[in-house]
């Protein structure tokens, strides 16, 4: 595999240099998580391993579990957790993410899930022809359904569930948070500047939650002049966000 050794914030990571990499997405994500303390974390889709590793690093006590369904993204996040001295906290498992509530061998109780996952639908844009590209992009081997059933069946009770995805199918992924019990809490949407349409919503739920969500203030990325905003500076470089 032609890889990449890519450095981010304290992590240093291998990536494909044609297949998936990274984007700003992971980023945002691990910056929305704003719990006190977490003892068990699992990452649906892990990738390369960012998120979860970002997230091993902010809650040190945490046991990760990254669940990859392609084997050569796996593998580098495997070497990924090594590279970044991690092999303590966190493990990878390369298994297909909508047969986790059967498998009996994942039976731990989560009290934190988060996904970066595929959220176009297979006959909506152009689907990319770089197979790993395309399955991380298009629901080729995760459907939404599939993801949040998964996500439900693997948190405790008051767990809770961080996820990235389009605006477009806001109304969508709702409806089947609510159907497996996890209550929409929390919701942020993600600008490219102040006058545009939100590009992607930051969504948190809550396993039996009650009802009520907080809309917080938006995410914008980039200034007028083109320039990332300072928040984004402080995602990239370290993370300010107050731990509530």
């Amino acid at each position: 595999m032609d890889v990449t050794l890519d450095s981010i914030r304290d992590l240093r990571l291998y990536q494909s240099r044609l297949g998936y990499r990274f984007s700003v997405d992971s980023l945002l994500l691990y910056s929305f998580v704003n719990l006190k303390r977490v003892h068990a974390i699992a990452d649906l889709g892990a990738g390369t391993g960012i998120v979860g590793m970002l997230l091993a690093k902010k809650y040190p006590e945490a046991k990760v579990t990254l669940f990859e369904i392609q084997e050569g993204m796996a593998t580098l996040a495997e070497k990924n957790v090594i590279r970044n001295c991690l092999e303590d906290s966190v493990r990878v498992i390369t298994c297909d993410i909508k047969e986790l509530p059967y498998n009996k061998a994942t039976s731990t109780e989560f009290d934190l899930v988060v996904s970066n996952p595929p959220f176009r639908r297979l006959k909506s844009g152009r689907l990319n022809v770089e197979e790993e590209r395309a399955i991380a992009r298009h629901e080729i081997k995760l459907r939404l359904k599939d993801l949040v059933e998964t996500a439900s069946c693997l948190l405790r009770v008051k767990g809770r569930f961080c996820v990235i995805y389009h605006p477009w199918r806001l109304s969508e992924i709702m409806e089947n948070l609510r159907k497996t019990n996890l209550e929409p809490k929390r919701l942020r949407f993600v600008h490219s500047h102040i006058s545009s349409d939100a590009k992607m919503i930051l969504m948190e739920a809550v396993k039996d939650g009650k009802g009520g969500m907080k809309i917080e203030r938006p995410l914008y990325l980039y200034e007028k002049s083109g320039r990332y905003t300072k928040e984004l500076q402080d995602i990239y470089a370290h993370d300010t966000r107050d731990i509530q």
